[in-house]
């Protein structure tokens, strides 16, 4: 649970003083180790009443770095950094809202209204935090974003023909994570009575139930870097005409791919073949294996397990080359990586109650060798595959 910043901290933060102080904070170490003598500067620099201030938002700004861009010279809070979208992730939402007025309802500090505000006829965003607004009215102009911004209850709507933009908040103040819908901040079936009959794009968390947004016509799993980072229910024009569900993959600069529902899922079932590919997890998580797994031409090792083979996997993936595979038991799979002089294992488990970390300290390996086991089940029986990963 970070520092709890006042309007008064913003306001300072946002003078010559306060950018002076921060700009100052920035060339600290800002360790665990360096805490102290941190602590000692800032407080020299500013005085006692603003410190806390100037050494969260410096913190705040190295970690928050590498997922918002520009963060170096925004406001934040660490409650704030952790649920916002990564930026690549908002700009790749905001391609759908281009040329619409958009109605951010709870904007928090602004990270989605300056990737909305670049493709967006108008935009305005709104937030019932007094602290937060604040913060992303200084972000925002730093950001050259062109936004109206307005305090507002989410649930009291103040705007008309705008797309509804809204992202729940999913923690209660002591950083502690809320799942179900009724709990987040505001209520998710509120939120959609609410604004019922507009145009909505809503940001769920990645674990959402497809069966708790009904409402949603629509629902989009985005991963990034290899993790699946949020879900997106679209509602209205911004939906797809007859995709239900969507996973899409994000580069560093924008979609590598996607998939939908609305693709064949014609994939059989069949022996293992030269590789196995684990799909991308949000492909997994909008349950579009079968119909990826069909475009590719690959076909599943059991229907019940996300894992699939073929002799040629999809170009750009990291996929595992099947060196040796059989029926999984644990004295074999020790000795067999003996064998191979293998010191480095990957274990990778789906369909298996084993834990990975354990189960590598139990076979005590050592070697030149990297390797990777894939470990799942084949109708009832356990299987172990020994494989090298490749990205292709």
């Amino acid at each position: 649970m970070g520092y709890g910043f006042t309007v008064e901290d913003v306001e300072f933060l946002r003078s010559s003083a306060g950018g002076d102080a921060l700009g100052a904070a920035a060339e600290l170490p800002l360790t665990p180790a360096s805490r102290l003598g941190d602590v000692a500067a800032v407080r020299r620099s500013v005085g006692e009443r603003f410190a806390s201030a100037v050494l969260e938002t410096a913190v705040l700004r190295r970690r928050a770095v590498s997922k918002l861009d520009g963060s170096d010279s925004w406001l934040l809070t660490d409650d704030a950094v952790q649920q916002a979208t990564a930026s690549v992730v908002a700009r790749h939402r905001a391609q759908r809202l281009e040329g619409r007025d958009v109605h951010d309802v709870t904007c928090s500090i602004g990270a989605e209204l300056v990737a909305v505000a670049e493709v967006a006829d108008r935009c305005v965003g709104s937030d019932v935090d007094g602290v937060r607004l604040a913060m992303a009215r200084h972000n925002c102009a730093v950001a050259g974003a062109p936004v109206g911004l307005v305090r507002a209850d989410a649930l009291r709507p103040v705007s008309r023909g705008t797309v509804v933009l809204a992202d729940p908040a999913r923690r209660d103040g002591t950083g502690r994570r809320k799942w179900r819908p009724e709990d987040l901040v505001p209520p998710l079936g509120d939120l959609v009575e609410v604004y019922r009959g507009r145009d909505m794009a809503v940001k769920c968390a990645p674990g959402l139930d497809f069966d708790a947004v009904p409402w949603a016509d629509e629902v989009e799993v985005v991963s990034l870097a290899g993790q699946v980072r949020e879900a997106c229910a679209w509602v209205g024009a911004p939906a797809t005409f007859g995709v239900r569900r969507r996973a899409t993959v994000l580069g560093p600069e924008g979609p590598l791919w996607t998939v939908t529902d609305a693709e064949s899922d014609d994939c059989p079932e069949r022996e293992v073949g030269e590789w196995i590919i684990d799909p991308d997890g949000a492909v997994v998580r909008a349950g579009l294996v079968r119909h990826y797994a069909a475009r590719h031409g690959l076909g599943q090792l059991d229907a019940r397990i996300a894992y699939l083979t073929g002799d040629a996997p999809p170009r750009g993936v990291r996929a595992f080359r099947v060196l040796e595979h059989g029926k999984y038991n644990e004295k074999t799979l020790r000795a067999l990586l003996r064998e191979r002089g293998v010191g480095r294992l990957e274990i990778l488990v789906r369909g298996l109650d084993i834990d990975p970390d354990a189960l590598r300290k139990r076979l005590k390996i050592s070697g030149p060798e990297e390797a990777t086991v894939v470990l799942t089940r084949v109708g009832d029986t356990p299987t172990a595959y020994l494989c090298r990963a490749e990205r292709v």
